[in-house]
């Protein structure tokens, strides 16, 4: 097999959450700990911190990844889904994966990948922790997928768990309140193993007491404590609090005989995006006019966005919008600004929300908006139109800022 055509066969022929949605979702742990046995549990051969969480995880496991590279650690970091190459989910040092070593995973273990009916996410957890295993990386990033006390990451046993914050976001799975989605996310708990967790609320912090006290781990509310932040590349507002959770995390390393200085941090911090090559979050696209793409795609997440959106300063702001079909679009516009120019379109995936029932679904609103068959069509348009002093957003899910990102 090419790297393409193994690339086409993990996609095409074994589901993928982030494309199909429900139906690649797993029930339990079966058929990831069938597989950890048939590698011979490679996820016991180095040491890892699992982080989770609705918003933040992405950034608090890149964070945390640069800041032990920068300490002279050998780190591997898996995080999900990728933007552009798939390749970027399995990264060593900042560097991703050879395309070889795809391929050579998926021509040995095929065969028991079709008889055990193994999942697109199942297969690639697998991969990551086999090449971990294999590098001997001296500790691993590993972020949740959805989740936590199901997710096919949930087989490790951490050095310390982070729980970045609670959002009502994948609710048919995980749950319809707050409690019920923190119960979820706390299962990625392990007993007398410290826990981290981002942000105090008054529904999710007993539910995370709890099942901490239960496990008899120490536990740790980031918000409690007055850390003094660091300059970072990262510049979304949102990114003070993912540092302060991050600054939790190393504490607790730092007691546990890592050697992290705040030099190392300092440096970690400063170089996040050159050390991991994370994308996505407040990213510059270009200048004049200022074109800005994010990731956040839920309610939270999304009004972190809106809010900073409202802190720049321009003439016009336009807002170059794709989402996914279980997404209340309504409730996330209320967000932005009415007087805004609104371009959207679909992003290229099977569960993306489709033109004509954004069409419907917006037909009585009196925004200004337009809408195009590709979001190519709809950035350019938005390109077109904007001037020197306009801002131009890029946003609503994952999937439209993939395929826009140069």
């Amino acid at each position: 097999m090419t790297y393409n055509e193994t690339i086409n066969w993990l996609f095409a022929q074994l589901p993928m959450y982030q494309r199909v949605g429900r139906a690649a979702y797993r029930k339990d742990l079966h058929n990831i700990k069938l597989l950890s046995s048939h590698l011979n549990h490679p996820e016991q051969q180095f040491k890892s911190i699992h982080v989770g969480g609705t918003n933040g995880k992405g950034s608090c496991s890149h964070m945390l990844a640069s800041i032990l590279q920068e300490s002279g650690y050998k780190v591997g970091l898996y995080t999900s889904p990728h933007l552009k190459d798939f390749r970027e989910r399995i990264r060593i040092n900042g560097q991703m994966i050879l395309k070889q070593n795809l391929v050579d995973f998926v021509i040995q273990h095929k065969v028991f990948f079709e008889q055990q009916n193994l999942s697109f996410f199942e297969m690639t957890v697998g991969l990551a922790f086999q090449t971990f295993a294999e590098k001997k990386v001296d500790i691993a990033i590993i972020e949740v997928g959805m989740g936590g006390r199901l997710d096919a990451t949930n087989i490790i046993k951490p050095e310390l768990s982070v729980i970045t914050n609670i959002g009502l976001d994948h609710t048919k799975f995980l749950g319809d309140t707050l409690p019920k989605i923190a119960r979820e996310k706390a299962g990625i708990i392990k007993p007398k193993t410290p826990v981290v967790i981002g942000e105090k609320h008054p529904e999710t912090e007993p539910v995370f007491r709890q099942v901490a006290q239960d496990n008899s781990s120490e536990i740790y509310f980031a918000e409690d404590e007055n850390f003094e932040l660091f300059e970072t590349d990262l510049k979304g507002l949102y990114q003070r609090k993912n540092q302060q959770t991050v600054l939790q995390a190393i504490e607790i390393l730092k007691s546990k005989d890592w050697k992290i200085s705040d030099k190392t941090i300092a440096k970690g911090l400063a170089n996040v995006i050159k050390n991991t090559g994370f994308q996505g979050r407040w990213q510059i696209l270009s200048q004049h006019p200022l074109c800005i793409a994010d990731t956040a795609h839920n309610l939270e997440g999304i009004t972190y966005v809106a809010n900073q959106l409202q802190t720049l300063e321009y003439k016009t702001l336009h807002l170059v919008m794709g989402f996914v079909n279980d997404k209340d679009v309504k409730s996330l516009l209320n967000l932005f600004p009415y007087d805004a120019k609104y371009y959207f379109s679909a992003p290229n995936i099977p569960r993306a929300k489709l033109v004509e029932d954004l069409k419907d679904e917006l037909q009585n609103t009196a925004l200004e908006k337009q809408f195009f068959s590709t979001l190519i069509e709809a950035f350019e348009a938005a390109k077109s139109q904007a001037q020197t002093k306009d801002v131009i957003f890029v946003g609503g899910s994952i999937f439209t800022v993939a395929e826009l990102l140069p």
